[in-house]
C-alpha cells in the first residue's frame, strides 16, 4: 500500500489502544508502520536490486522483530520528557512491531504481495484484494485522524480534557475490515466468473482479478492458457463477456528470448513478475538487432511502460543493453 495509509494506520491503531502502553505512541507508530519501504532508498541507486529486495527482506515475518527495533532511538528522543523506564521501552517496542506488522499485512493484501517466508522461501504470497492506492481507506482512517484533531481543537476552546480518540479509532477500524471483507468476496466471486468460462477451447492455467482503484465491483481479469494471456473486464454488475478479451499470444522460444532472459534484468524480472508477457521485435538499430520487451500485466498492458524490463540484442545474440523500468 501507498506511505499514505501505512501512516494513517499507524496514528489510528496507537489511538485504538496502543498509546496506553508508552508514550509518544503515535509518531512511534506512524514511523514504523512505513519503515519497511525504506528499502525504496536503494531503488534510486540500483532499480535492478531494489527488484530484487522489493517487499522482501524488510517485508519478511522473521525480520519484523529486528525492524521494530530500528525506531526506538527516534521514539527514545521524542520521550526524553517522560523518562521512561523498563516498562515504557517494552511497550515501545510492541507498538513498533505492530506497527510494522499491520504494513506487512496492508502489502499481503494487494497485487504487489510479499515475500513472508524469507530466509527460508523466497515463494510471494499476495491476496490481489486491494488497490496499491485506495482512496476508501484513505477517507476510512483519514475521517478517524480528522475526527480525532476536531474534537482537541473543539475542547480546547470550550476549555475540556479531550479524550483520546479511542471509540472513534474502533470504529474507523470497524469500517476498515468490513471494507476488506467487501473486497474479499467480491474478489472470490470475479476470480469465479473468470474460472467458468472457456477461452477458445484452450486449458486454463490460472486465472487472476486486479483490484482497481475505486470500484470494488470491477475487477481487471488476467487469465492465462496454455498458448496466451488475455486480459478481460469483470463488472460484477453486468454480464460478463470473456470475447472482448485483449489477448497476448505466449511467443515461441527463440535464441533473443533465451538470451533475454539469461540478463540480469531479465532473472529479476522472472523472479518477480506473476503474469509475464514477453514480446520480440526487429529494432530500428543498429541492423540486425532484436529487441525483447517483458510486461507484467498485473500493472499494465505491454506499451504502458509502468512495469517492463528492456533487453536490446544484436545481431549476432549478444547483449548490447538491458534495463528494468517502473
Amino acid at each position: 500500500m501507498d506511505n499514505l495509509t501505512h501512516a494513517l494506520s499507524g496514528v489510528v491503531l496507537s489511538r485504538a489502544g496502543f498509546n496506553r502502553l508508552t508514550p509518544q505512541a503515535g509518531w512511534l507508530m506512524v514511523a514504523a508502520a512505513n519503515l519497511p519501504d525504506l528499502e525504496f532508498v536503494i531503488g534510486l541507486m540500483d532499480s535492478l536490486l531494489y527488484l530484487d529486495l522489493h517487499r522482501g527482506p524488510t517485508h519478511a515475518l522473521a525480520f519484523a522483530p529486528l525492524l521494530a527495533l530500528l525506531p526506538l532511538p527516534l521514539w527514545r528522543w521524542l520521550a526524553r520528557r517522560a523518562r521512561p523506564g523498563g516498562r515504557e521501552w517494552a511497550g515501545a517496542y510492541i507498538c513498533s512491531l505492530a506497527a510494522v506488522l499491520s504494513h506487512i499485512l496492508f502489502d499481503w493484501l494487494n497485487a504487489y504481495g510479499v515475500r513472508l517466508g524469507l530466509p527460508f522461501s523466497d515463494r510471494w504470497f499476495r491476496l490481489d484484494w486491494l488497490f496499491i492506492v485506495d482512496v476508501w481507506i484513505w477517507l476510512i482512517l483519514g475521517a478517524s485522524v480528522g475526527a480525532a484533531l476536531l474534537a482537541r481543537l473543539v475542547y480546547g476552546e470550550i476549555g475540556a480534557k479531550p479524550g483520546r480518540g479511542r471509540t472513534g479509532a474502533w470504529i474507523a477500524l470497524a469500517f476498515l475490515f468490513l471494507y476488506i471483507g467487501l473486497r474479499a468476496e467480491t474478489h472470490a466471486q470475479a476470480v469465479a466468473v473468470l474460472e467458468s468460462r472457456v477461452y477458445q477451447s484452450e486449458t486454463l492455467v490460472q486465472a487472476m482479478a486486479m483490484p482497481g482503484p475505486l470500484n470494488p465491483f470491477r475487477w481487471r481479469g488476467l487469465v492465462e492458457t496454455a498458448n496466451a494471456w488475455r486480459v478481460v473486464e469483470v463488472d460484477l454488475l453486468s454480464e460478463f463477456n470473456p470475447d472482448a478479451a485483449q489477448v497476448y499470444y505466449k511467443p515461441d522460444e527463440s535464441p533473443a528470448l533465451q538470451t533475454a532472459k539469461n540478463t540480469p534484468a531479465g532473472q529479476a524480472f522472472l523472479r518477480f513478475a506473476q503474469a509475464p508477457v514477453w514480446r520480440q521485435s526487429l529494432a530500428a538499430a543498429p541492423e540486425g538487432a532484436t529487441t525483447v520487451t517483458m510486461t507484467d500485466l498485473r500493472f499494465g498492458d505491454p506499451g504502458d511502460g509502468r512495469f517492463s524490463a528492456k533487453v536490446l540484442i544484436d545481431a549476432s545474440g549478444g547483449v548490447i543493453e538491458s534495463g528494468f523500468q517502473y
